[in-house]
């Protein structure tokens, strides 16, 4: 479904639009509700993973995997039973390294959404990470023909990806980011200076969907209209700026993207949806002070007002 202004301003996303762009039918088992496969969480941060994984679940995916550090699996596959927790190799430090990619070779296979990130906490690493990725899908070629499972990048990711840019042909049309504003700038090599038209010029540098402060863009391209298509979220509260909450949006819009979404619809719904919960959160507990694990918690109920 493309949802375009005419006026070239951005496409408000309410409830209404949602309303008349469903997600897809819940199926009849986890199988057909999609696979996550989060990788993340070193040793000092593994909560990143636990948080973006648990909303992935809380938006409706149906398998969620999480690849962490290899000594914090165990407590990771205790503290979210409803994971499967894989341990990838580390630095003496506890920073997840770029190899290992065999460890997890099943679950990237048969993995519908793969979202890279959260809880990463080296720069370097993580670009070696991302390298290998795209290493691994290119020895793939034409096994994988132009498709495979979407791929969401958000923290530490997204400043490594400036880096591996020029060979991300593997990844593209399937494609999302969810930078903050200084990741943007990150991105971009450069200070925001018109936050819509900055967002678009992310999607199309990159031809990614990209959510970033509640702007969603969606890029040009020979498999997309001539210009960036944009739409703006019309809801959200000030408390949403809390440790981990963009965790949870990059978990929630992997979970969705896992079920069948298109990446503009995934990135759409999962950026209303993380906005509505601070706004419920807010109601009841007060503008600031709400935590992060708390807006998951509400997405199912959301998702229920909006009929889905």
């Amino acid at each position: 479904m493309s949802i375009r202004s005419d006026s070239g301003s951005p496409t408000l996303v309410t409830p209404s639009l949602l309303r008349g762009w469903p997600l897809p039918a819940p199926g009849e088992d986890k199988y057909s509700r999609g696979s996550v496969l989060v990788i993340g969480g070193a040793r000092a941060t593994p909560g990143a993973a636990l948080l973006a994984g648990a909303a992935a679940l809380r938006a409706g995916a149906g398998k969620l995997t999480l690849a962490v550090a290899e000594s914090v699996a165990v407590h990771v596959g205790v503290a979210l039973p409803e994971c499967g927790a894989m341990g990838l190799p580390e630095t003496s430090s506890g920073s997840v390294t770029g190899e290992g990619l065999d460890l997890i070779s099943s679950y990237l296979d048969s993995a519908d959404a793969i979202l890279v990130g959260p809880g990463l906490d080296d720069p370097d690493l993580t670009e070696d990470l991302l390298r290998a990725l795209l290493g691994r899908e290119a020895a793939a070629g034409e096994k994988n023909d132009g498709g495979g499972p979407a791929v969401v990048l958000d923290a530490f990711a997204l400043g490594a990806l400036v880096n591996v840019a020029d060979r991300c042909d593997p990844w593209k049309g399937r494609l999302i980011l969810t930078p903050n504003p200084k990741e943007a700038e990150i991105l971009l090599g450069r200070d925001l200076k018109d936050l819509p038209a900055d967002v678009a010029e992310i999607a199309d540098r990159y031809q990614a969907v990209v959510s970033c402060q509640g702007l969603i863009a969606r890029p040009s391209g020979p498999d997309a209209p001539e210009e960036s298509e944009l739409w703006k979220i019309t809801t959200g509260y000030g408390g949403l700026g809390t440790s981990g909450s963009g965790d949870v949006l990059a978990g929630a819009t992997a979970g969705l993207r896992a079920r069948g979404t298109t990446g503009p619809q995934a990135a759409c719904w999962g950026t209303h949806l993380h906005a509505a919960a601070a706004d419920r959160l807010a109601s009841r507990l007060g503008p600031l002070g709400f935590l992060a694990r708390e807006l998951a918690d509400e997405l199912p109920a959301l998702m229920l007002e909006l009929n889905t």
